[in-house]
């Protein structure tokens, strides 16, 4: 039982996972299409949680609501956490998001690097794991459908524990 649970650990270890949001357009289609196409980013097949409908977290007055979803994939060898980046924001491009003009606004494709197995980064660019992921049930929620025994660096605890212990006013609700 115990290897069992330690080999499914190093599985979950070896995952990239990446937040998807969307709150402008069809965000239900838009996150069902860029699940399929993340595939293309991973060497095995990807982990997809259910979508959820979420309030707006920090966002202007009056934005819609968001769906919200996690996926992991296991990256070719040759990626690294700053190549991945690169390719989630030509990706966000591609559904049509814009250059901010105002921090949070609504956006048809929303992508953030929540981990990158083990990699740990803090530059102006990246920062891993994603500072702020343990703090949003509409990231731990998800995740905790497809990795609830992984442990962000620098949390010591569970994502399932991260989210059982959560004081948040965020409203979900699986769709």
């Amino acid at each position: 039982m115990k290897s069992e649970v330690r080999s499914q650990k190093s599985q979950v270890s070896a995952f990239v996972f990446v937040a998807l949001g969307s709150n402008l357009g069809d965000s239900r289609r838009i996150i069902l299409d860029a699940m399929v196409r993340l595939q293309n980013f991973s060497n095995r097949p990807i982990l997809k949680s259910s979508l959820w409908q979420t309030s707006p977290v920090n966002c202007p007055p009056g934005s819609p609501l968001f769906v919200n979803a996690v996926v992991g994939l296991v990256p070719q060898k040759s990626e690294t956490p700053e190549s991945l980046l690169k390719k989630l924001r030509s990706f966000e491009e591609e559904f049509g998001r814009q250059p901010k003009k105002v921090l949070n606004e609504p956006r048809p494709l929303d992508l953030d690097l929540i981990a990158f197995a083990s990699e740990m980064r803090d530059t102006p660019e990246l920062v891993l794991p994603h500072p702020r992921a343990h703090e949003r049930r509409f990231v731990l929620q998800p995740l905790s459908e497809i990795a609830p025994g992984l442990v962000l660096a620098g949390q010591g605890k569970t994502v399932a524990q991260l989210l059982t212990e959560l004081s948040s006013d965020e409203v979900l609700k699986r769709i």
